[in-house]
């Protein structure tokens, strides 16, 4: 066996090693979830459940509302990555294309808000949405996150890879500049904008912290708001909880599923430059 070929089946074992290690704890979730309340605290822990049993589920959604739970977070996630996905596209094509006095500074100054912390920012956003009457509605769930200097940075940096040969071409066959951007950059822009989708699905489905703060009615509760109400003061109904938390991993499992091809490519080419 050449030295090449060692080399490798070490890599190959060792990313299997490094994938059991990280999907452990999701297997974990997920077989508990149909363990009986006696036997996910038996001593000494079982691995598989010993009887599969639905009954966690079952006992779930008779318990909270998780159909309008699960409605609610649909709404927010969608608009809010419809939003940050159109926004995101246009700002970022703007600034890798387009150059202009100020250009420069003011994508600087966009970017240099990714290392604010959400905390720093949540006191102005909630002064914000207050102001203009949306606290406790979705929107002030969908509106101050449509737009993200992480996507913007993204977009830019693919769309820097993209050739200007193809817009002066496109100039001398008589194209305008909103028909260059919908006709011949956005079909070329497919792999960043399936990267920008998962990402901003992701961040508004699993998103705690600011649902807390911008809505206060249990009608408008998101699955992640609801899922603490299985944590009592004393008590925490681990069943409930586990099966909830499958059940709620199963929308970012089918999106990336379905564009995971365009994901790694635009992980692949986001950050080339020609």
């Amino acid at each position: 066996m050449t030295k090449a070929k060692r080399r490798t089946i070490l890599y190959i074992l060792l990313a299997f090693v490094l994938a059991a290690i990280f999907l452990f704890p999701i297997v974990w979730v997920v077989i508990s979830s149909f363990k009986s309340a006696n036997e996910m605290f038996s001593w000494p822990p079982t691995i598989f459940p010993k009887e599969l049993t639905w009954d966690n589920y079952r006992s779930s959604f008779e318990k909270g509302d998780f159909l309008l739970y699960f409605k609610n977070s649909t709404v927010v996630t969608v608009c809010s990555t419809l939003l940050a996905v159109i926004i995101n596209t246009m700002a970022g094509y703007a600034f890798a294309k387009y150059h202009f006095k100020g250009s420069n500074l003011l994508f600087m100054v966009i970017l240099s808000t990714i290392m604010l912390p959400l905390e720093v920012l949540m006191i102005p956003i909630f002064q914000m949405i207050k102001a203009l009457g949306m606290y406790n509605s979705l929107f002030a769930l969908i509106i101050p996150t449509c737009a993200t200097p992480t996507g913007v940075f993204l977009v830019r940096q693919y769309f820097l890879s993209v050739p200007d040969e193809l817009m002066e071409a496109s100039r001398i066959d008589g194209a305008s500049e909103t028909g260059i951007f919908l006709r011949i950059m956005i079909p070329l822009a497919k792999p960043i904008l399936s990267v920008l989708a998962i990402f901003n699905f992701m961040w508004r489905w699993n998103d705690y912290l600011w649902p807390l703060i911008g809505i206060r009615s249990p009608k408008l509760y998101t699955v992640q708001l609801a899922l603490k109400n299985f944590a009592g003061e004393y008590s925490v109904d681990w069943n409930s909880l586990l099966a909830m938390s499958v059940v709620s991993m199963i929308p970012m499992l089918i999106l990336f599923l379905i564009f995971q091809k365009q994901f790694v490519q635009g992980m692949a080419t986001s950050g080339l430059k020609e």
